[in-house]
């Protein structure tokens, strides 16, 4: 299990994605900086305890027209080898000293956990809080017993949008996250299926 540290970030979470969202090909640029506000999200445990995993729902200005964006980002005490087009940005933790903030999408460990969420097995944990499951994200698992040869692609819904009926179709994942006025809506971060080859 994860352990989430009460320490500062220098620079924030934040303020690196401010940085680095207008950069997107899936950013909508709104003609002015970004303004942020965490949003939702929660964790993923790495199974060897050394990569932090994290899948941060930001919304991007206020009122009816803001953007929410999910951002699966992970967490290195060291930089990942071949991904610099992937690297968000560095921070210096209180507790555990510089860390390499990475998109999630490019980083295996992420998608190996990710993969394992789709199918039922791991467990989505909540954003702030130690060893605690997140039992509002929610996913009815893919059968591994259904792949027939194919194989499990699962794509990122990179731009939110709130659905009146999650569902409960095999394979999508939904979770909630806040809107500026306060109120809370659910919607589909990901789907996943497998894909036959040829």
């Amino acid at each position: 299990m994860a352990i989430i540290h009460r320490t500062t970030l220098t620079p924030g979470k934040l303020e690196l994605l401010a940085a680095w969202l207008p950069a997107q090909p899936w950013y909508a640029d709104q003609g002015r900086a970004p303004q942020l506000a965490r949003a939702g999200g929660f964790r993923l445990d790495d199974p060897e305890g050394e990569v932090g995993i994290e899948f941060m729902v930001a919304t991007d200005g206020g009122g009816d027209a803001a953007i929410a964006y999910l951002v699966p980002m992970t967490y290195r005490g060291a930089a990942l080898d071949g991904a610099d087009e992937a690297l968000i940005g560095t921070t210096e933790h209180g507790v555990l000293g510089r860390r390499w903030i990475y998109d999630g999408i490019s980083d295996p460990v992420l998608l190996g956990q990710l993969d394992a969420l789709v199918l039922g097995q791991a467990q989505p944990q909540m954003q702030g809080v130690s060893e605690t499951p997140d039992p509002t994200v929610t996913c009815v698992p893919l059968s591994a017993d259904g792949a027939g040869g194919g194989q499990l692609v699962v794509a990122i819904n990179r731009v939110l949008e709130a659905e009146a009926d999650a569902g409960v179709t095999p394979g999508r994942l939904y979770a909630g996250w806040r809107l500026p006025d306060g109120t809370t809506v659910r919607g589909c971060l990901a789907s996943a299926r497998y894909a036959q080859a040829g």
